[in-house]
């Protein structure tokens, strides 16, 4: 071998080798950066369970507060009073988190008060519900220094009295089936609320609850409605009512369904209405004939009309509250898509300024994601400080 050729081999041998160093190298990074990410996954992982132990003893806490004993209270509860403390978080956020930010440990003061009320206002909170909080709150505090902490204590006390008012005025604190009567729900509102999504997940609670449920398929014009209707009616285990031809009659179905209730001696008659006709009086007109059969048909009926508010439309779920009660002889309200919006505070509104009591809530997608209304635990839920 020439001195050449041996300068070659060692060349590509040093080559080879500064070659396999550098993959050797890359590997070993690649390998540390995987460990690194696994770690920084495992304490993200760490750090979501501990938030979620620190809600769900936050969500304990207020079923305690309400004098509920340990084994009073289920998993069910603690997951759904989670659920809607985060549903509530952006209303939360833009209320409670930066009214806390300006008064700091300091006592409310006049120049506070009009903060708390343009937030109050921006939550959606309604015009009459912000003067009769902020007029409270001015006379509490001509009477005595109220700190930071003991101004929002005050503040929950004064929602709550507004959401209870109208519920105290029904002689009903919760709404459920009367056994031994035929019970009719009426669900009203307009198209795109979530009413008959609504009305499924009411299906399923009160067949959970075991009442002996049925469903009329009444909104025959949205072709979608009744299909939808029926997946709900198939998970929740509750015969549908309906009819196939285009444009059927909703009262029509209503009649239907009446009969077969009766036949099967049912607790309660869910009744999907129409959200959208040509005009006004024409949807207005359809609930009447609705009524008219039900009326008719069984007299001695528990009839409620329940009207379907989507939260996120605030100021507008406002109008469209103020424009069926007046039409419709509502007896309650059920605000929906509470999760995600910065506007929780229209079932306020709706209580003050419509004075229909909030039956239901609902805050997530799943069939369990629709729950009876507790003025306690949504205050707590909105206002909650940390």
């Amino acid at each position: 071998m020439t001195n050449t050729d041996s300068d070659n081999s060692r060349e590509w041998a040093a080559q080879a080798y500064a070659l396999l160093k550098k993959r050797q190298e890359e590997q070993k990074q690649e390998l540390e950066k995987q460990e690194e990410q696994k770690q920084e996954l495992e304490k993200q992982e760490e750090q979501k369970q501990e938030l979620e132990k620190q809600e769900e003893q936050k969500s304990a806490m207020v079923l305690a507060a309400q004098g509920k004993k340990i084994n009073q209270i289920s998993i069910d509860e603690i997951d759904w009073l989670t659920k809607l403390r985060r549903g509530l978080e952006e209303t939360r956020k833009g209320f409670v988190t930066e009214l806390l930010d300006k008064l700091g440990d300091d006592p409310l003061t006049p120049e506070s008060l009009d903060d708390l009320e343009t937030l109050l206002i921006r939550a959606d909170v309604g015009i009459d519900s912000t003067d009769k909080v902020i007029s409270s709150l001015r006379t509490k505090l001509n009477e005595e220094v109220v700190g930071g902490e003991a101004g929002i204590k005050f503040l929950k006390k004064e929602l709550k009295l507004i959401i209870d008012k109208p519920i105290k005025n029904s002689g009903s604190d919760l709404l459920v089936p009367q056994k031994g009567k035929l019970n009719v729900w009426l669900l009203v509102g307009v198209n795109g609320v979530g009413k008959t999504t609504t009305l499924g997940k009411l299906a399923y609670l009160s067949s959970k609850s075991n009442y002996k449920t049925l469903i009329a398929a009444a909104d025959t014009f949205r072709a979608a409605a009744v299909e939808q209707l029926k997946v709900w009616g198939d998970r929740s285990n509750v015969d549908v009512i309906s009819n196939q031809s285009k444009n059927a009659d909703p009262a029509a179905v209503v009649f239907d369904a009446i009969n077969s209730a009766k036949k099967r001696n049912v607790d309660l008659l869910l009744v999907d209405t129409a959200g959208r006709l040509q005009t006004k009086n024409n949807l207005m007109d359809e609930l009447a004939k609705i009524k008219k059969i039900i009326d008719k048909k069984v007299p001695d009926a528990i009839v409620e009309s329940l009207l379907v508010l989507d939260a996120s439309q605030g100021q507008n779920g406002l109008k469209q509250a103020k424009s069926f009660a007046k039409s419709a002889d509502l007896s309650g309200a059920i605000i929906t898509k509470l999760d995600g919006t910065s506007r929780g505070g229209v079932s306020l509104a709706v209580s003050e300024e419509v004075n229909l009591p909030i039956r239901f809530i609902g805050a997530g997608e799943g069939i369990k994601d629709l729950r009876p209304f507790n003025s306690y635990e949504f205050v707590e839920a909105m206002l909650a400080d940390k």
